[in-house]
This record gives structure tokens, sequence and C-alpha cells, in this order.
């Protein structure tokens, strides 16, 4: 028979791109049904979880034991991997055989002979008395519920032991151990000999991810994101999912392309193929030669011929469902192109070639496996110790930003304490929190009315605002405002700059809305801490945010207005009151419900505010009626007393800051410096190699780079950590998908503290004010604004759940503020109008 005639004969044989595309696409459905609760019990391809988490990252280092059963022999390995700066791997192994009998005692049997193997290859090596950690490749049908747990499915490959089968394999192996007693070993992984595969790979190229066992028979493993997996809780990070893809067709899917002589034909029969093609016609003869035949020339070219097609076939197959694989990781990476390897064991040119072909966007690197069941166990062992170390060690690190909630009384309780200070004229002077009068004597009623100018500083941006105030039936709010930047040298240039460049801005405002010879009241919200002697006055205490505008500090701020308008001589304004951003956010509030009578503020900044007995405010005359007190609590602390919970990054960022050993209570609880508390964190873990591979980018040691916006985008819900790493490496940082879960983790730990420490600070407020009633019960409302607050996913729900515990006896609203500085200053200069008018009456 020609080769023509056979290429003829076998046309059923050879696969079109199409059919492999349309193979490639079939598999693709059939590891997402196999991925799915619902689908996987009818799925073909199995995707089983395999519980290991982490590909190796070259920083594995240790001794390690590996136990390879998989076959009528079975070896123990001593596997020694170190760092050190140079990637090593020293191997030693023996081989034991497994009697007939012991293959069809009792399991007990079995795993007895196991145990006497093991401690006789420890003997041998004089490590009886380590108990060193150990990687089991146990190469059976099983069904995995951890790491450390495999449950025998089926024996196949001649093995019948009875009461194995239902049961986990560790355990037993554990328990011959344990009966022993002449030594000891920490199981931590049951694996397959796919994933050890993959995981040998892994440790000498970071980017496989894949592995792929070409044999006797067939199987692949990769690593699929967690919040695919629904056989598994949890959404963050990855797996690697041993698919088990050999059953692929069983359904009948592949039955269109599988011809006569599948059906009578195994697997097996394609080795002494394989071996065929490669040796060429010499071999061919031979076996042949073998089998009883007497082969002409022509016999062994025929048979040549049909072995390559056969192969041809079988690597296109197998090429069609590994570019599947490929995709799928590709789509979960969410890129154009990707860089990928696998550990590849057995034929190799022919599946390259198709797999290329099907996936031209794949940069894709196949690798020989050397000893992927035995070093590849240990490698899973070593990747597991040494993510179980540095998990350990960074929960240690992370503990001391852990507050208990006996840590959170007492913070409340030293509030209170500091506030009793602030409120009393002997105390004052030295209290850190200030309990400053705000000569805000009364929130909204409803019937105020009129035009009012708002101005509105309290960081790099500046705003200035018409507000139009209309009661009775058209009650309600209607505002118009322009924001104006503050350039960085006038925030730090003399005040007088800053205030020519502020009424520069309320020129160009008055001009824009055609007002300029109107001359209206006017609110100023001056979000820094002021000593008020009046509505309409206020002294600076100190800059805060970013500002150091001299000589301004101990002078009237509404002055300094009054005279840069004087100098412009242009228009002229009726300062009516000078007020603080939280006064503002709890007027706007008030305008809304008439039980808030607290503010407060986190943002870039934090401070809050609350209606305080005029018998408690020794610093300001008269017994009757309640003030509003700008507590400006962000310098609680300030006398050390946080001081035993403060960390290392809190003293590291405050060092750096602009203003250290001021507002230390601000600096761990808002906007300004939670970023840079996890950037130090990060530094941190880095340092200790724990984090980026131990690599610190010159990014990462950026004062300032880790914004905390940031922070609110990566703890977001529905952000993948795909979205998480892509913010890294907006910020340049190259991290891996462990590092996106542990930078997540910082990010919640430091915000959770930052919400506890403000709900504690919250709580002090509202049970003031209960006690200052004497009620047993007290319903009050809380003004909030702030980006913190507003934007980031969990912080008010953790801030109110702790207010929650901490004051059970008030029922406390919290109710987010809409331009508090803005319209909240036009409200507070609409009440003291409206104050004056009834007084002039």
């Amino acid at each position: 028979m020609s080769t023509f005639q056979i290429d003829k004969y076998l046309y059923h044989m050879r696969l079109s791109e199409e059919t492999l595309q349309e193979v490639s696409q079939r598999f693709r459905k059939e590891m997402e049904k196999g991925l799915g609760a619902d689908t996987n019990p009818t799925a073909s391809v199995k995707m089983l979880p395999t519980f290991v988490r982490s590909t190796p990252d070259g920083t594995e280092d240790g001794d390690f034991l590996a136990l390879d059963l998989g076959g009528t022999n079975f070896r123990v390995l001593r596997v020694k991997v170190s760092d050190n700066g140079l990637q090593k791997v020293e191997m030693e192994n023996q081989i034991y055989a497994i009697p007939e009998e012991l293959m069809r005692g009792s399991g007990v049997q079995l795993f007895d002979h196991i145990a006497e193997c093991l401690a006789n290859f420890m003997e041998k090596l004089k490590i009886k008395d380590k108990k060193l950690p150990l990687g089991f490749t146990f190469s059976f049908p099983c069904h995995q519920t951890k790491l450390d747990e495999s449950i025998l499915v089926t024996w196949t490959k001649g093995f019948k032991c009875s009461s194995v089968e239902g049961k986990d394999v560790v355990s037993m192996l554990r328990k011959s151990i344990k009966k022993r007693g002449d030594f000891d070993i920490d199981i931590v992984a049951v694996v397959n000999d796919t994933v050890g595969t993959m995981m040998t790979c892994g440790y000498d190229d970071h980017n496989c991810e894949v592995g792929l066992i070409v044999g006797t028979g067939t199987n692949a493993c990769y690593m699929e994101e967690m919040r695919h997996i629904d056989l598994v809780e949890g959404d963050e990070g990855r797996m690697c999912i041993n698919m088990e893809w050999g059953a692929f067709g069983d359904d009948g899917v592949l039955n269109d392309i599988r011809t006569e002589f599948d059906q009578e034909i195994d697997m097996g029969s394609l080795n002494p193929g394989k071996q065929l093609e490669k040796e060429g016609l010499q071999k061919a003869h031979e076996i042949l030669t073998k089998l009883g035949l007497e082969p002409s020339h022509e016999d062994c070219v025929a048979t040549l011929r049909i072995c390559q097609i056969v192969s041809t076939r079988s690597a296109n197959l197998c090429g069609a469902t590994l570019a599947a694989v490929l995709r799928r990781i590709k789509e979960n990476k969410g890129v154009e192109r990707f860089k990928s390897s696998f550990f590849l064991r057995s034929f190799a040119r022919r599946l390259h070639k198709t797999v290329r072909k099907l996936l031209p966007d794949c940069e894709i690197r196949f690798t020989r496996s050397e000893d992927g069941s035995g070093k590849g166990a240990a490698m899973v062992t070593a990747v597991a110790y040494r993510l179980a170390a540095q998990h350990k060690a960074r929960q240690k690190i992370l503990e001391a930003l852990k507050l208990s909630h006996e840590q959170l009384l007492e913070v409340k309780q030293r509030m209170r304490i500091e506030m009793e200070n602030g409120l009393g004229k002997e105390t004052h002077a030295e209290a850190t929190v200030k309990m400053l009068p705000t000569y805000v004597c009364s929130t909204p009623d409803g019937t105020e009315k009129g035009d009012f100018l708002a101005l509105d500083l309290g960081g790099t941006n500046f705003r200035v605002l018409l507000v139009r105030v209309r009661n009775g039936m058209r009650r309600g709010v209607e505002m118009h405002n322009k924001i104006y930047s503050i350039p960085v040298e006038i925030m730090q240039g003399t005040g007088e700059e800053l205030f020519d460049h502020i009424v520069h801005c309320i020129s160009d405002f008055l001009e824009y809305m055609g007002m300029k010879g109107v001359s209206l009241p006017l609110g100023f919200t001056f979000s820094f801490p002021c000593q008020q002697t009046n509505l309409d006055e206020g002294i600076l205490l100190k800059w805060t945010k970013g500002f150091k505008a001299t000589g301004c500090e101990g002078e009237d701020v509404v002055n300094l207005l009054k005279e840069a308008i004087h100098r412009r001589e242009e228009f002229d304004l009726d300062v009516v009151a000078v007020v603080n951003d939280t006064v503002g956010t709890m007027m706007t509030c008030g305008y809304e419900d008439p039980y808030c009578e607290v503010g407060l503020i986190v943002g870039t900044g934090s401070n809050a505010c609350y209606m305080e007995e005029m018998r408690n405010l020794e610093l300001v005359e008269g017994e009757e009626g309640r003030m509003c007190v700008n507590m400006e609590w962000g310098a609680f602390g300030d006398n050390g007393c946080l001081d035993d919970i403060r960390t290392e990054f809190d003293l590291a960022v405050d060092e750096l800051s602009l203003n250290p050993g001021k507002q230390r209570f601000e600096k761990m609880i808002s906007g300004m410096y939670l970023g840079e508390i996890v950037r130090n964190i990060l530094m941190d873990f880095t340092k200790r190699g724990l984090l980026f591979r131990g690599r610190i980018s010159e990014r990462l040691k950026t004062r300032g780079i880790f914004e905390t916006k940031f922070l609110s985008q990566i703890e977001s819900d529905c952000l993948a950590l795909l979205q998480v790493r892509s913010i890294l490496q907006h910020l340049g940082l190259e991290s891996t998908c462990d590092d996106s879960i542990i930078v997540k983790e910082v990010c919640a730990v430091v915000a959770r503290r930052a919400a506890q420490l403000c709900g504690a600070g919250m709580a002090a407020v509202v049970d003031k004010i209960r006690e200052n009633r004497g009620l047993d019960f007290l319903k009050v409302t809380v003004g909030v604004d702030g980006t913190l607050y507003k934007l980031h996913p969990h912080f008010s729900t953790i801030m109110h759940e702790t207010v929650k515990q901490l004051s059970p006896k008030c029922e406390v609203t919290f109710l987010q503020s809409e331009d508090g500085s803005g319209k909240g200053a036009a409200l507070i200069t609409a009440v003291a109008c409206r104050i004056r008018e009834a007084g002039q009456r």
C-alpha cells in the first residue's frame, strides 16, 4: 500500500484548523461546566480543586521530604531547597517495591509498609530526629477537600487494597506513622503528578502556570481565579485546578471526529507509534519482526506513515484543548497578549505548532519536566511552608493595628477625659482636644431666607458660592459655585499672598455671576483650628493640611480677609460668620433633620462638633441654652495618651509629616495619612521578604504615592484582584496575585482601625450629650461629610457598628451631608441674620 493510499484511507484522522478551533471551543464549554457548582456533577471534565494556591516565587527555602506513590514502586525523596540569592535544589531518593500481596491486602498494611520504608530512608540519612515537612504525590483519582486531605475515589493501576476507598489517605498515613512512634513528620500537602509537574517548572520559571502530562495517560492542570471556582468558598486569589481532561468526550461531544479505529484501540498503543516515528524505518522493521511478521520495505514505510498520522492527530487534539486552557488564562488576566510557560512531559514539536497556530496572540514557552511527581510534591510543600511562615509573620506585624473591644472602650473613655479638659477653664490651656466655642447657638428652624455668599477654604481647592435660601411653600436651598485651586507656593508663602489670591477668586466669581456691585452677607468656612471670640472673629491657632502661610497664626482670619478686600478696592462684603466645615456639616443636616446635633468630617482631615450645654462651657459667659463646640479632635493623643496603640508605622508617618507630634488622632484616621500608613507597612513587608518577592521598587519608596483613594478602590467588593493588580501596576509595583491579596488585607486592616477609632471618638460624644441631659436613652443624628466616609466601601459600616457597641444607650442615625462647608456656611449666616433681624424688631 503506498503512502498516498494510506493518506486517503486515513483521511478522517486529519483535522483541519477549523475543526481544531471547534474542539477548542467545545473543551472550553466543558471547563465551564466543571467549574460550576450546578453543572459539575454532569461534567465530563471534572475541574477538581487542588487547594494549591500559589506557584513558587524562588524564595522557598528548607529541607523537605516527598513521597511518590503511583504504581508498583514508590519513592521517598529528600529535597533541599535553598534561596540565598542562588536558587538551588538538591535531591536524594530511594525506590521501594510494593509486593503484590500488599497491593491487594488491607489499607492498613499498605500504609504501614509505606511508613516502614519512610523510617528506613530517614534512618539511612540520619534525619529521624527531625520533624520535616512532607509532600505526598498520590496519583489515583481522589476528591480533595484541603491541601492535606484527599479522599480516594477508586483504586486504579492494579491496586485493590481494602478499606481505603472513601477514606482520607493522609489520615491513614499519619496513623501508620504515629503507631510506629519512632519518628514524626508534618504532612503538608497531597498532590497529583500533573500539579507536581507544574510546580517543578514554576520554581525555575515564574510564568509557569500550566502543567501537562502526555504519556501512558494524559492530564493537565492550571491556575484558575478563585472567583470562578464554585466548588470552593472564597473569591480572592487563585487555585490550581486538576482538570482530569482525559474524560473529555465521554459524554459524546467528540463523536463526530472519532473514527472506527478509536472505538477499537486504546491510547496505550500510541506509545510504540511515537517511538517508531522517532527511530524511523529500522525501528519499524524491528518492531514488526518482533510481532511475528515478515515486513517488506513498503510495509515499514506504510507503518511509519500510519504512526505519523495517528501521532499528528493526537498532538493536534492535545494542542486544541491546551489552547482552550491558555485562552481562558489570558481572559482571566484581561490582557491583549500574555506570556505563559508550562511544564510538559513527552511529545512536543507538533503540539507546539498546533498551540501557536490556534493562539497567535500568546507567547508560550514549553519546558520539559524533571521529576514532577517527586520534586513537584516537595515544591508544593515548600510553597505551602513559605506561605504559612509569611502569613504568620505578616499577622504578627498587623496584630498591633487590630484593636480589641476593651481597647476601643479605653479610647472612648480617654476621649471623654480630654473633652472635659478642653471645656474646663483651668485645664483648657493644656488640653489637646480644645473644645472651641463657635458662637453658633441655634440650628436652622426652616424660616431662614435670602441670598448669601459662602467661601470654603479647607484644602488645596477653594470654592466661592452663591446660596439662595427660600422658606414657606418653596422652602429649599439653591446653589451656584466655582472651584479655584490654591498653588503650593501660595499655601506655603505669605498670609498676604494667600488672602489676596482668595479675594481675586471672589472677584472673579462675582463677575461670573454678574453681581460685582452687590454687598451680600458672607459666611466663611475656614477649616483650620481657630479660637473664636465671636461668630465673626476667628483667631487661627495653627495651620494643618499642608498650609504654612506666614503671618496668619495668632491672627483673626476675618480681619485678614477684610484687609485683602480693602487692598483690592473693588467691592465690599459683610462677613457675618467664620465657621468650621464640621459645624457647617451639622447645620446642613440640621436643615433636613431636627435631631441633628452632631457634625463629623472624615476626609483629608477629621474633626467633630456637637451642641454642648452652656453651663459646661467655662470659657464663655452664660449658663442658659446651648452652643456648638468645635472639638478639634484631630489633636487627641498629642499629649501621649494614645501612645500604647500607636504603631511604628504611625510614628514613621508622623515623623515625616509637616507637623511632627501634632494631630496624632487625625493621622490615624483621616484620608491624608491612611495611604501613607499602608505604604509604610508594604515597605516593611517587602524588606522582610513577605511581599513583592522582597524587591523594593523606587516607586514604593516615594512618599505620598499611595493615595487614600486607592484604599477605597482596592477594598471595593466588586473589584477583582486583577483590577487591584492594575492599580498596583499604575503605581509602578509589579505584583503577583498573592501580592494583591496581601495589599488588600493591609488596606482593610488600616481602614478598619481608622473607622473603629473614629467610632470610639463619636461614642464619647453621643454619650456626653445623653449624660448632659440626664437621659436613659438618647436619639440623635450625626451629620457626616468627607471623602473617606462617603467613598470607602466599608468605613461607614464599621464606624456605625463601633458606635453601637460602645454606646448601647444611644440610637445614632448618620446622615450624609450635601456640601456642609458651602451650604452650611450660608445656613449659619442665614440663621445669624434671622436672629439679628429678630433682635432689631
